[in-house]
């Protein structure tokens, strides 16, 4: 069973040894403040086999995966970056090929490709543990003896191209404050030593191993696909940038949503859509025969994942709703109630967003995607300057807009409203994307467009919540009856979000009146 351990470090340079000095480079760190102990814990030997694709993939986006012995956590190791210095570590149980476990996590990156061994780094490794006065361990700084062979696998390189370097890792300890990694630095600096200019030992090993002036370590994997930034680009150049953001938010949040992170299937789902929406704008820049196909198979995907998201945002609401209420307003088993309906209404979610994400279907959409960027399927539009291009097509869905919000407020509040009130939250929507899809080319104008549009699609938002709240609260007072129970409570929130909706929907004309500022329509194109 593969486990997570949070991984906050800093690495530096050694500097250059003077003539006879053999010491480690290390200064005292009892000096370091909150540091009471420094206990040696002696050398321990690491041999760890890097792997990735031949082309670098998992390199390429700062992903490392080893096989790793010595030690006390030998096993296979996968990390993801999480910011600046801090990477998930997940962990696996040592064995003579992938764990499924860990193999799941890299697919939609590897997919097809296959793995093979890339680098191995032998490591002599002398490690001090700085503790506190009650022998708490504050961090962990060692001297690393770096040896590095460059394996037959992956560009770049040939087997057998070997480098060899020391340097030194200080490594946070599980729940010690971060500022201990500051107060070390400060004292490390003043003994000479400088952060690493390499961000993991498998860059510098990459980069001191290569014999063909192969990728450097820190480039991005797809780097090739991507259109060049800064200079004079066409509308197809930042359409295309965009939607190459787009896939690859969708292969970074898919081992998010394998590991079950907050916010991960949302974040999957927002990449889908705003790739669907960037089709379906800038059609005159994008070849529909191509985007369209494409454009179906995301929405599957969004529709697959969103069975367990939209329970999920469902669920929060009502939990919310039922925590604001007064105790002597909870009759009956009021959480007891919620959790069994939504227990039953998420019965085998999960599973079922796991397969989706292992079918062939889907990794065959992954592959489509990256095939838009090495054959872009642009029309004679995308040829036309951003400035030209991409306002018309903003405009042209403010248009789709205006007609809708004109339609939902003619009608008179009720059912048909609801539906109308949806059609236009799902057009400001639109709107919205395709406004921070042309940000980077129009500027602060697209920006405040952006941020009109947004207003108005989340007062829509929240009032189609409440409409697919009531139905629930009623189905969940109908259940609660049928079992005996109280179904005041349930009434008591009906109330309470048909009360939120009519809120919403008084709000919706002042927000269209500022949304529909013709400025702001003037300032997109000059």
């Amino acid at each position: 069973m593969a486990d997570t351990k949070r991984e906050i470090e800093r690495k530096y340079e050694l500097p250059a040894p003077s003539d006879g000095d053999e010491s480690s480079g290390l200064p005292d760190l009892t000096g370091v403040k909150g540091v009471a102990t420094v206990r040696a814990r002696g050398v321990v030997e690491l041999d760890a086999v890097y792997y990735d694709t031949a082309d670098l993939r998992l390199t390429g986006d700062h992903v490392t995966l080893r096989r790793r012995t010595g030690g006390g956590d030998e096993g296979w190791h996968l990390k993801f970056p999480v910011s600046a210095g801090v990477r998930d570590e997940i962990r696996a149980p040592l064995a003579d090929t992938l764990p499924d476990e860990l193999a799941a996590l890299v697919r939609s990156r590897v997919r097809g490709a296959g793995l093979s061994p890339l680098v191995r780094l032998t490591t002599s490794r002398d490690i001090l543990q700085l503790l506190d006065a009650e022998g708490t361990l504050l961090a962990e700084a060692s001297v690393d003896a770096v040896r590095a062979r460059r394996l037959a696998g992956g560009a770049g390189g040939k087997d057998g191209g070997t480098a060899s370097w020391t340097e030194v890792e200080v490594e946070l300890g599980d729940d010690a404050d971060p500022a201990i990694l500051d107060a070390v630095e400060k004292k490390l600096r003043k003994a000479g030593l400088r952060p690493a200019s390499a961000a993991s030992k498998l860059g510098r090993a990459l980069a001191e191993t290569a014999t063909d002036g192969g990728t450097a370590p820190d480039e991005p994997g797809r780097a090739g696909t991507r259109a060049a930034k800064g200079g004079q680009r066409s509308a197809g150049d930042h359409i295309l940038a965009y939607l190459r953001d787009q896939a690859d938010a969708i292969i970074a949040q898919d081992p998010a949503v394998r590991r079950d992170l907050p916010d991960s299937v949302h974040q999957l789902r927002v990449a889908t859509r705003r790739m669907r929406s960037a089709f379906r704008t800038y059609r005159k820049i994008l070849d529909r025969t191509v985007t369209d196909p494409v454009a179906e198979e995301l929405k599957w995907v969004a529709a697959e994942l969103g069975v367990d998201r939209d329970h999920e945002v469902l669920d929060e609401r009502l939990s919310a709703r039922i925590d604001a209420l007064p105790v002597t307003l909870l009759l009956g088993p009021v959480r007891a109630r919620l959790r069994t309906w939504d227990a039953a209404q998420r019965a085998g979610s999960r599973s079922r967003t796991v397969a989706v994400l292992d079918s062939e279907r889907y990794l065959t959409l992954l592959e489509t995607l990256d095939g838009l960027f090495t054959s872009p399927p642009l029309r004679p539009d995308a040829a036309q300057p951003a400035g030209k291009a991409l306002p018309r097509a903003i405009l042209k869905n403010y248009e789709r807009l205006a007609g809708r919000v004109g339609h939902a407020l003619a009608l008179a509040p009720g059912e048909e409203r609801d539906l109308a009130m949806h059609d236009a939250r799902k057009a400001a929507k639109r709107a919205r994307y395709a406004a921070e899809a042309a940000h980077p080319a129009l500027g602060k104008p697209a920006k405040r467009f952006a941020k009109r549009m947004k207003a108005l699609q989340t007062a829509l938002g929240d009032h189609q919540d409440s409409v697919v709240a009531r139905e629930a609260l009623r189905d969940l007072a109908v259940r609660a009856h049928a079992a005996g129970e109280s179904a005041f409570t349930w009434g008591l929130l009906y109330g309470q979000e048909e009360a939120r909706g009519e809120r919403r929907e008084q709000e919706v004309p002042g927000l269209w009146e500022e949304a529909s500022d013709p400025r702001l329509r003037a300032d997109l194109t000059g």
